[in-house]
């Protein structure tokens, strides 16, 4: 077990998860995930970046809202440890909250930004949720905070990193390609074949496929696949397992990519 990080899950609430980090060296490649996540620098700095944004330094207190799917990365100054707290919430959850207090009309999270957010009173109000998630409370104490801190805080300003603006076209050539590497996640596809499947040379595909998800297909391809062991894991899948059904050349390397992208190794994960 990892004794720097600690994870919170509860079956009575299975769109959240939270995790809180302590004096972590860790470092992320760039990644998606399908959750909205919120996360929280504690102690140290940290640099964040965004699909196509320069990096941006944070510092204790700031918190950060990154919409489901958006490519982004966050790691500590060289040589530094940090601390922080990250809550993931599914996506599906939130977009059926924020329909009941908008009356319905959702249409104002399209193509949502991420939030840098750096007010004292959004700070506290996400460090009393996620020491509520983390105690004995009830799922229902649990739930109504969740609830009450997305209304809350959902309108914060901040510096605000906007969703890539791509094409109708350009999201049409390259569908087939998303389609075709979700569909199959541990496929082994030259990039070639996927450039034909776009009707793009390699190059293009690369440039566009970069330009709409912030990675290019192969790692877009891997980071799919941890997303999908993440799953199998908190479902109670062994992790030689996992690692076997999505193709991976042997335990160490599914650990050691596991790693790359969540910070942690599949063992402490599984909690």
């Amino acid at each position: 077990m990892d004794p720097t990080t600690q994870f919170w899950r509860d079956p009575a609430l299975p769109y959240a998860e939270s995790r809180r980090a302590c004096h972590s060296r860790a470092c992320y490649k760039p990644h998606s995930h399908p959750t909205f996540s919120i996360g929280a620098v504690d102690q140290g700095t940290s640099h964040f970046t965004g699909a196509g944004n320069s990096p941006v330094t944070l510092h204790a207190g700031i918190v950060v809202f990154v919409p489901a799917s958006r490519a982004h990365a966050c790691n500590p100054a060289p040589d530094t440890a940090w601390s922080y707290q990250m809550l993931h919430l599914d996506a599906v959850w939130l977009h059926a909250v924020r329909q009941e207090y908008a009356r319905g009309d959702a249409s104002r999270w399209d193509k949502e930004p991420i939030r840098i957010v750096d007010e004292p009173t959004v700070y506290a109000r996400f460090c009393r949720l996620n020491e509520l998630l983390f105690s004995q409370a009830s799922p229902y104490n649990k739930e109504a905070a969740l609830i009450e801190f997305i209304g809350e805080c959902d309108e914060t300003q901040g510096l605000r990193i906007g969703a890539p603006d791509i094409s109708s076209h350009l999201n049409e050539q390259i569908r087939p390609v998303l389609d075709f590497l979700q569909d199959g996640p541990a496929a082994d596809t030259a990039l070639s074949d996927l450039a034909q499947l776009a009707g793009m040379s390699r190059y293009q595909l690369i440039r566009a496929f970069r330009a709409a998800t912030g990675m290019t297909p192969h790692a877009w391809q891997l980071n799919q696949r941890i997303n999908l062991a993440r799953e199998r894991i908190r479902a109670g899948d062994g992790i030689a397992e996992v690692a076997y059904r999505l193709d991976f050349a042997d335990q160490a390397h599914f650990q050691r990519v596991f790693k790359a992208h969540t910070g942690v190794t599949p063992g402490c994960f599984r909690l």
